[in-house]
């Protein structure tokens, strides 16, 4: 007998595509004042994404066994984490345009980092 909603299957493989919506959401939040777009909505935009893709980060734990790959998926979890920070600071009326800005491109940067180093330490423990 199967339960009502998302089979467990299915809620593994829709995790990542929420993180992944949850990134573009931080994009286009991050897009609007260099575009002039959308006034003070890019807040909630990118703010709305940080929280998103912290709940796909937290849903999505690594589950293997390889000590290197699980603390680099830990360093994306943080990153989210990092995300939603910056979110405090689009709030903060003493903060300037620096200080999420400062933490938007950091977080981009260690993702840009964890994204290339997971498969590589991935495949060379398989090696």
């Amino acid at each position: 007998m199967q339960k009502s909603g998302i089979t467990s299957r299915n809620s593994s493989r829709l995790w990542p595509w929420v993180t992944s919506a949850g990134l573009i959401l931080i994009a286009i939040g991050v897009l609007m004042p260099i575009l002039g777009i959308g006034g003070p909505a890019f807040k909630w935009v990118y703010g709305a994404g940080a929280v998103v893709s912290l709940i796909g980060r937290i849903m999505t734990p690594y589950k293997g066994d390889i000590l290197r790959v699980k603390r680099l998926h830990r360093i994306e979890a943080w990153s989210s984490i990092f995300f939603c920070v910056a979110t405090f600071f689009m709030f903060y009326p003493g903060a300037g345009a620096s200080d999420w800005l400062a933490f938007t491109l950091a977080e981009g940067c260690i993702l840009l980092y964890t994204s290339i180093m997971i498969p590589r330490a991935a495949k060379s423990s398989h090696s």
